[in-house]
């Protein structure tokens, strides 16, 4: 069968473009590399997700090559699994969607010029975006809805624009020891801000509410309420698709893609015919696809003419840092509020999404709120070693785990600012080592730049002070270069000049008729906050572009 539409992946981009155009009645199919799961499958089997990687691919079958660059220019090359380095999501129906926390917040307005507003930095790529925040806002709005995004849009500082009032879902519950944490920002003369969910609060949307197991990020939603790709979207269209699909090359002439290529669980070679072919395999992956399609037309790689596929990759820079609450300095009263099972934190602070600095004005970022994930084993592991770091067994043991896990709690915090683009942070082909198809293996060329460490640390440092103004206990904060794995984008960005971009204003590849890259390949920088909202809200803007053209 010949398809209107074939799309590569299955997640936050993939997603809604299946979605919309399945429903405008379009013949649309969609390969997923990974299992088709639902609720009834998202147990918290604890020991699955820590030590088994359910959701992953084994990296003795798939890994990557990771060249980690240092601040001399000294590479370093680790095969990912040798050293058990893996930059793999969630490989299902509904992708890492399945998998995130659903911390939503918009980006906001600046971050669509960051050039033009904060200047030049030295050794970074930084350029505007070719869109505005007025031209995402409605498709922010439209995840709000389809999605299902919980909250309360209180004003402040920063607050962005929005076309309507307030979140169509009302705030989750929260933990009682958040107005102690309001009261501790009032004090500082920070602003708290309730912290938007893309989780369900309530049964809607044909989806049942939130169970409050806070089981969310790494975890399955067995509910529903958790706004995945395939909860929200792939669940409510008639899109076709085959799962344990793993695309390796993309077919094609000068002007067209004609076929994608792919192996299915037998390792069978397959291919689908299609109009227009949509690539959402996130980011990495998107880049080793289009690099290892290449052709007589497209001699390094698929649309890759300008030399621009791979080219400045980001991750979300920042870190995480974290405070301890114990028994002794509550009342009997807040130590039952301290301990209520089951209900989030949900606190962010963004008043330095710009601050200024020796008379010069930055680019701040987000510190979003959250208590230790409920997973005993992540929570147990960290109770192994006594206070000078000795590895203690036994009585000792279980009196250290019993206290920490029954009379305290941990209140984390997770910094998000720009990882600015830069010439050698990318991703590339390394044709050493092959998959278990045979087929060569992305290497991501790793390098953070300095200015992003510097951000962060002034964010941990505001977080820092709020945790002790709480009465927390053994602060402690982690800013790093290191990047995480579940927060990447760029890749293929998008732009106005065929030289300097992979893909037009409408994420078009600029040469090809019809090849679209949806995932977060398209941003060419990260703003201040999580990708996800940011990647629905394009992909459903990419969608009804698809559909003009296609009734043109």
């Amino acid at each position: 069968m010949k398809y209107d539409i074939c799309i590569i992946g299955s997640g936050a981009g993939g997603g809604p473009v299946a979605y919309e155009l399945a429903n405008a009645g379009y013949k649309v199919v969609v390969l997923e590399k990974g299992p088709n799961y639902s609720e009834k499958d998202f147990t918290k089997d604890e020991v699955a997700v820590s030590r088994r990687s359910m959701y992953t691919p084994l990296l003795k079958d798939e890994q990557h090559v990771i060249n980690d660059r240092d601040r001399d220019g000294v590479v370093t090359r680790y095969e990912g699994n040798e050293y058990n380095w893996s930059f793999w999501n969630g490989s299902m129906v509904g992708g890492s969607s399945n998998l995130m926390s659903g911390y939503f917040h918009r980006m906001k307005p600046d971050d669509f010029r960051l050039k033009s507003k904060y200047g030049k930095i030295q050794g970074a790529n930084i350029v505007d975006w070719p869109i505005s925040y007025d031209d995402l806002e409605p498709y922010y709005t439209k995840v709000e809805e389809v999605i299902g995004v919980s909250g309360d849009a209180v004003k402040h500082k920063f607050s962005e624009p929005r076309s309507t009032k307030n979140f169509p879902y009302p705030l989750l519950e929260v933990n009682s020891a958040t107005k102690w944490f309001d009261s501790a920002c009032k004090g500082l003369g920070y602003e708290s801000i309730p912290t938007p969910r893309a989780i369900l609060p309530h049964n809607a949307l044909g989806r049942k509410g939130c169970s409050y197991s806070n089981f969310c990020g790494s975890y399955g939603c067995a509910t529903g309420a958790k706004g995945s790709a395939r909860a929200a979207l792939l669940q409510k269209c008639k899109a076709e698709i085959i799962t344990d699909a793993f695309v390796f090359k993309l077919e094609s002439n000068e002007a067209n893609v004609t076929r994608a290529h792919y192996y299915d669980k037998d390792m069978k070679r397959k291919s689908i015919k299609a109009k227009i072919f949509v690539v959402a395999a996130q980011a990495i992956e998107t880049s080793r696809l289009l690099l290892n399609s290449k052709n007589i037309h497209f001699q390094n790689g698929l649309a890759n003419n300008s030399g621009q596929v791979g080219k400045n990759l980001i991750f979300s820079a920042g870190g995480v840092g974290q405070g301890r609450i114990r028994f002794e300095k509550l009342t009997k009263e807040q130590q039952r509020e301290l301990m209520q099972p089951g209900v989030f934190f949900n606190r962010s602070l963004q008043g330095w999404y710009e601050y200024e600095s020796k008379g010069k004005k930055l680019k701040g970022g987000t510190i979003d709120f959250l208590f230790e994930h409920a997973n005993i084993i992540g929570r147990a592991t960290k109770e192994l070693r006594d206070d000078n770091g000795n590895l203690i067994w036994g009585a000792e043991l279980q009196k250290k785990m019993h206290k920490n896990l029954t009379t305290s709690r941990v209140l984390k915090f997770e910094v998000f600012n720009d990882w600015l683009p830069t010439d050698y942070c990318n991703v590339t082909i390394d044709d050493k080592v092959k998959d278990k198809y045979g087929v060569s293996v992305g290497a991501i060329n790793l390098y953070s730049h300095p200015h992003d460490i510097k951000i962060a640390q002034h964010l941990a440092q505001k977080a820092k002070r709020v945790l002790h103004d709480m009465g927390a206990e053994e602060v402690s904060v982690s800013i790093s270069s290191a990047p995480p794995p579940n927060l990447v984008a760029g890749g293929c960005r998008f732009g106005i000049n065929p030289k300097t971009s992979v893909l037009d204003l409408n994420c078009k590849a600029h040469e090809l008729n019809n090849l679209y890259v949806t995932d977060a390949s398209f941003m060419p920088t990260g703003g201040s906050v999580p990708y996800t909202w940011t990647i629905y809200a394009n992909a459903f803007r990419v969608a009804d572009a698809i559909i003009d053209s296609l009734e043109a």
